[in-house]
């Protein structure tokens, strides 16, 4: 259970967390995740990961980092129906949790295409410019090099996400200087001075930078 709010911004940022609803399949998804330690995007970034795939007609998204399922049920309801979702993790049984939730939620094996291994030795054998979306939500010290990655992926017009962009409240405090911390403060620099990119920090759960491609 989430702790009481104690001012009005955290009661602000509660109500836009808690405007989020999730079905019984993303709550099963959660929890089951929660319980391996592959802990999930929060409702609120969830929610903005299916309003990006739905606003661009996402039909080809990567994800880097499957979890147990969450943001990738949130990516699904939000692609076309003829959309496919490519999934890379290197735990298998976080991706076997994976393929639970998406049969559960009723997606077809056809839509979702989970990939075994370290993403930085799978990205590379994506094509160039053949997607829609990226979703970045693995080892926070290689944030840097999936951008480059997702960059390359992308086509103009697509949308390249990362999730903890906050890092539970580190990032913004200079005093933080942990290699996390400091990875995802570096990558904040790194987008916001590609000017093949538009951004957009959003304060939801932990933080979701997103950025559009506007030139390759």
């Amino acid at each position: 259970m989430a702790p009481t709010p104690t001012n009005p911004v955290e009661a602000t940022l509660a109500y836009a967390e808690e405007f989020h609803d999730e079905d019984e399949v993303l709550q099963a998804a959660r929890r089951r995740g929660i319980e391996v330690g592959a802990v999930p995007i929060l409702p609120g970034g969830g929610a903005a990961l299916c309003f990006m795939a739905t606003a661009i007609s996402a039909r080809s998204v990567v994800e880097i980092g499957t979890g147990c399922g969450v943001s990738g049920l949130w990516l699904l309801r939000g692609m076309r129906l003829d959309g496919t979702l490519t999934s890379v993790d290197v735990e298998p049984e976080h991706q076997r949790m994976a393929r639970q939730a998406f049969a559960e939620a009723g997606f077809s094996g056809s839509k979702i295409r989970l990939i075994g291994g370290r993403a930085l030795d799978v990205l590379p054998r994506l094509a160039d410019g053949g997607y829609d979306l990226v979703f970045c939500d693995a080892a926070k010290q290689e944030y840097g090099d999936y951008l480059a990655e997702a960059v390359r992926l992308l086509r103009p017009g697509g949308i390249v996400a990362f999730d903890n962009a906050l890092w539970h409240n580190r990032v913004a405090d200079p005093s933080q200087r942990d290699p996390e911390t400091v990875a995802i403060r570096e990558l904040g620099k790194l987008i916001k001075g590609d000017e093949r990119l538009r951004a957009l920090m959003m304060p939801l759960g932990d933080g979701l930078l997103a950025a559009i491609k506007i030139a390759n």
